[in-house]
C-alpha cells in the first residue's frame, strides 16, 4: 500500500494517508489518496508561466516528435501498468483498450501533427480571400496557441486513455495540462504519470496531476484557459455552470452520459449472417470493460417479429461469459471499478425493472470465479426487455453503467427512429443492415442526434473496430444528453485548443505573419534557381518566373496520342465549336506538364522528389496559339525531422505554381509538395 501523490508545480506532493482505494477484484487496499490540500492558485500560475513558456519554446513539429517519443516510451513500460490495471477490474483485453489505446492515440496525434501542422506556432487556415479589386487588401485565418491552461477532468473507466486522448491534442496545441482523474482508479493514472515523468521527454510544466478533489481549481482559470470533462451529465452541468466558467466564457467541452443504441434493421432476419454479427456486437459491448464505457450499447432495437429469436441468441451468448478474476483461466469479464460502482449499477437496475423485465442475470446463482472475489465488485451481465419502448422513461433516461442493456421491439423504420431519438442525444449508434437503401434512409435522420454512426454488414464486420471504440481520427462526442462536445477527430481536436483569428492586410503582411507565401506579396528573385537551394537556405517567397512557351496544335495532338486522352474538346473541331469555348482547347494535364517543363531544373540538386499536388484548379482555357509561362514560388517550409532511408536529413517544401497566358490571365493554379535535402 502507498500514498498516492499529486504532481504539482514540478514536485510530487502528499505524504499523509486519506481515503483508501480498493481493489475491484478482491477488496484489498491498493493505495490511499493524500490528506494535504493542493494550492491550486500556485498550480495554475506554474502552468501559465513555466508551462506555457516551455511549451512554446517548441513548435508544432517538435511537439509532434515529442509525442511520438513519449508513446514509444510508454509502450516499453506498459507491463507494469497492466499489472496495476488488474485492480480496476480489467481483463487483459480491457487493459489493452485503456493502456495500448492511450499510447496508440499519442502515436496517431504525433503522425497527425507531423503531416498537418507547420513548423512554428502559427497555423494558416486558408484560403486567402481577396478583399480589394487590385489584390492589395486580403483576409485569411490563423490558428495560434491560446497561451492558457487546459484542465482535464476525467471519469473512472479509462484512467490512462482518458488522460492521453485529451493530453495529445492539447500538447500539440501548446497548452500545458492539469489533469484530475476520478479518484476510484487514480492509482493507475498516477502510475502512468510517473512513467511519463521518468521519460524526461516533456518540457517542464507541461503536465500536472491532481489526486483527490478539484477544490477551488476552477476559480483560478482565466479567459484563455480551457476545460474538458468526461463523466455524468449532472456533474457536467454543475461544472459548466461554475460562476467563473460562465463569467469569463471559458471554453468547456463535455462528454457525458449516453444511452447508445444498436438497431437491427427490418431487412435482417435470424437466417442472415448479419443477425449473428449483430448479436456478437451487442454481447461484446455489454461485457467489454464490464459495460463501463460511455459508448456501450444500452438500448437494443429489434423488429418485433424477431424479438424472441434475438433474446434467445443473446441469452445463449451471455451464458458463456465467465465472470471473475481476470487472472483465472477462461474469465472473459472482470469486475466493476469499485464496490460503490456496484451499488450504483444495482440501484439503476432496480429502477429499470419498473418499466422492463429481466430475461438474463437475476437468477440468484451468480458466483464469480477466483479466490477472494467475494469482496470484489463483480456483477453478472443483465439483459432486460422493455415491451413498450414508445413510452418515455426507463432505459431512455436511466443508465446502469455496467453490463446492462435493454431489448426494445419496434414496428417499421419510422418507429425505430422515434425510439432511438428518445435517448435525447447519443455518442454512437450501430445500424446493422444488408440494404444500402435502408442505410441511406435511416443514417441522415439518426445523424442529427448522434456523434458517430456505425453501419454494420457482413463486409464491414471483417474489419470493424467496433461500436464502442472511439478512434483518434474520428470525432468522439455527441449532442444533447451526450454533452454537446467534441473530442478527437484528428486535427480537429488540435484546432479546438487553438485560437482561430481572422487577419486582414496586404499580401506581404499576411505572408509575414503566416510564414507562407500569399499571391501578390513581394517575391524574392535571384540568379539561383530555387530547385538548387537546400532546405536550410531556401526562403519562403523565393521565386522563379519562367520563360514562355506557345502552345501548338501539334502539342495537343502529341499529348493526346501519348496519354490516350482523345476527349472531343481537344480533337473535334465541330463539337468544340458548339461548346462555351467555341473552339478546341489544350488538355489541362498538358498545361501541367508544360509548366513543369518550364520551371523544373534538370540537373542534380537538393530537390529529391515530388510527392503530391494540392489545390489544382484550371481557370482559363488554353487555346491553340496561346503563350503560357509559370511562376514557381516557395510557399511553405515544414521541418518534420525527416531523414532519407540512408540517413540524410530532409524537409518538406510546398511550392505555389501560377500558370498564366499572354494576357496575364491565370490559366492553372496549384501547390506542389517536394522533399528537399538539408545541408549535411
Amino acid at each position: 500500500m502507498s500514498v498516492l501523490q499529486s504532481y504539482i508545480a514540478g514536485q510530487w506532493f502528499g505524504k499523509t494517508e486519506s481515503k483508501a482505494l480498493i481493489s475491484a477484484i478482491n477488496g484489498t487496499t491498493v493505495a490511499h489518496t493524500h490528506q494535504e490540500e493542493i494550492n491550486f492558485r500556485e498550480a495554475v500560475a506554474y502552468a501559465r508561466n513555466t508551462g506555457v513558456r516551455n511549451m512554446l519554446a517548441l513548435d508544432f513539429q517538435q511537439r509532434a516528435a515529442t509525442l511520438k517519443a513519449l508513446a514509444a516510451y510508454i509502450q516499453e513500460r506498459k507491463r507494469e501498468l497492466y499489472a496495476i490495471s488488474h485492480h480496476t477490474g480489467c481483463t487483459k483485453a480491457d487493459s489493452w483498450i485503456d493502456i495500448d489505446g492511450g499510447f496508440g492515440t499519442l502515436f496517431t496525434y504525433a503522425s497527425t501533427g507531423r503531416k498537418e501542422l507547420p513548423s512554428g506556432n502559427v497555423a494558416h487556415e486558408g484560403p486567402v480571400t481577396q478583399l480589394g479589386k487590385e489584390n492589395h487588401f486580403n483576409g485569411t485565418h490563423i490558428l495560434v496557441p491560446r497561451r492558457g491552461v487546459s484542465v482535464h477532468i476525467n471519469a473512472f473507466n479509462f484512467p490512462i486513455w482518458g488522460m492521453l486522448e485529451k493530453f495529445a491534442p492539447a500538447f500539440l496545441a501548446g497548452m500545458p495540462c492539469i489533469f484530475k482523474p476520478a479518484t476510484a482508479t487514480s492509482y493507475l493514472t498516477e502510475a502512468a504519470v510517473r512513467v511519463i515523468n521518468d521519460s524526461g521527454l516533456l518540457p517542464e510544466g507541461a503536465l500536472q496531476l491532481v489526486i483527490g478533489g478539484a477544490g477551488d481549481l476552477l476559480d483560478h482559470l482565466e479567459e484563455q484557459d480551457f476545460v474538458t470533462f468526461t463523466g455524468s451529465a449532472s456533474t457536467a452541468l454543475k461544472l459548466k455552470s461554475h460562476p467563473n466558467i460562465m463569467a469569463k466564457s471559458i471554453p468547456f467541452n463535455a462528454e457525458a452520459d449516453s444511452l447508445n443504441s444498436a438497431i437491427m434493421a427490418p431487412d435482417v432476419s435470424p437466417e442472415d449472417e448479419e443477425f449473428e454479427i449483430f448479436a456478437k456486437e451487442v454481447v461484446k459491448e455489454m461485457t467489454a470493460k464490464a459495460g463501463q464505457k460511455c459508448t456501450a450499447i444500452r438500448r437494443i432495437l429489434v423488429p418485433a417479429e424477431h424479438l424472441d429469436a434475438l433474446a434467445n441468441t443473446l441469452k445463449s451468448r451471455l451464458a458463456n461469459i465467465v465472470v471473475g478474476d481476470p487472472h483465472e483461466e477462461g474469465v472473459r469479464m472482470g469486475a466493476l471499478s469499485s464496490r460503490d460502482q456496484l451499488r450504483d449499477v444495482n440501484h439503476a437496475i432496480e429502477q429499470l425493472l419498473e418499466t422492463s423485465e429481466c430475461v438474463f442475470g437475476r437468477d440468484g446463482n451468480f458466483k464469480p470465479v477466483g479466490q477472494g472475489v467475494e469482496n470484489g465488485a463483480f456483477i453478472t451481465p443483465h439483459l432486460l426487455i422493455n415491451r413498450n419502448p414508445l413510452n418515455d422513461g426507463g432505459a431512455h433516461d436511466i443508465e446502469a453503467f455496467g453490463p446492462v442493456a435493454t431489448l426494445m421491439p419496434y414496428s417499421g423504420i419510422d418507429e425505430a427512429l422515434t425510439i432511438a431519438a428518445k435517448g435525447k442525444g447519443s455518442l454512437v449508434t450501430t445500424l446493422t443492415t444488408k440494404d444500402p437503401a435502408i442505410a441511406a434512409e435511416m443514417i441522415p435522420v439518426l445523424a442529427a442526434q448522434h456523434g458517430r454512426l456505425q453501419i454494420l454488414d457482413a463486409q464491414a464486420a471483417k474489419e470493424s473496430t467496433g461500436h464502442g471504440s472511439p478512434l483518434p481520427m474520428l470525432k468522439h462526442g455527441g449532442p444533447g444528453r451526450a454533452g454537446g462536445g467534441e473530442e478527437l477527430g484528428g486535427i480537429r481536436a488540435v484546432h479546438h485548443y487553438l485560437q482561430r483569428t481572422a487577419i486582414q492586410g496586404s499580401p506581404s503582411m499576411l505572408a509575414a505573419v503566416t510564414k507562407e507565401y500569399v499571391r501578390g506579396a513581394k517575391v524574392i528573385e535571384t540568379d539561383v534557381h530555387p530547385f538548387r537551394r537546400h532546405f536550410d537556405d531556401l526562403q519562403v517567397g523565393e521565386s522563379l518566373l519562367t520563360h514562355r512557351r506557345t502552345v501548338t496544335e501539334a502539342d495537343i495532338v502529341n499529348f493526346g496520342c501519348l496519354s490516350g486522352d482523345h476527349f472531343y474538346m481537344h480533337f473535334d473541331d465541330i463539337a468544340a465549336k458548339e461548346t462555351q469555348f467555341g473552339q478546341r482547347i489544350a488538355h489541362g494535364y498538358f498545361v501541367l506538364s508544360a509548366a513543369a517543363g518550364l520551371f523544373v531544373y534538370p540537373g542534380e540538386g537538393p530537390v529529391l522528389a515530388n510527392y503530391g499536388l494540392d489545390t489544382l484548379r484550371f481557370i482559363t482555357p488554353v487555346l491553340v496559339g496561346d503563350t503560357i509561362r509559370a511562376r514557381l514560388t516557395c510557399k511553405r517550409k515544414i521541418d518534420q525531422g525527416r531523414t532519407s532511408p540512408d540517413g540524410h536529413p530532409q524537409g518538406v517544401v510546398m511550392w505555389d505554381v501560377a500558370v498564366t497566358n499572354q494576357n496575364d490571365e491565370l490559366v492553372a493554379s496549384y501547390d506542389i509538395l517536394t522533399l528537399v535535402a538539408k545541408r549535411q
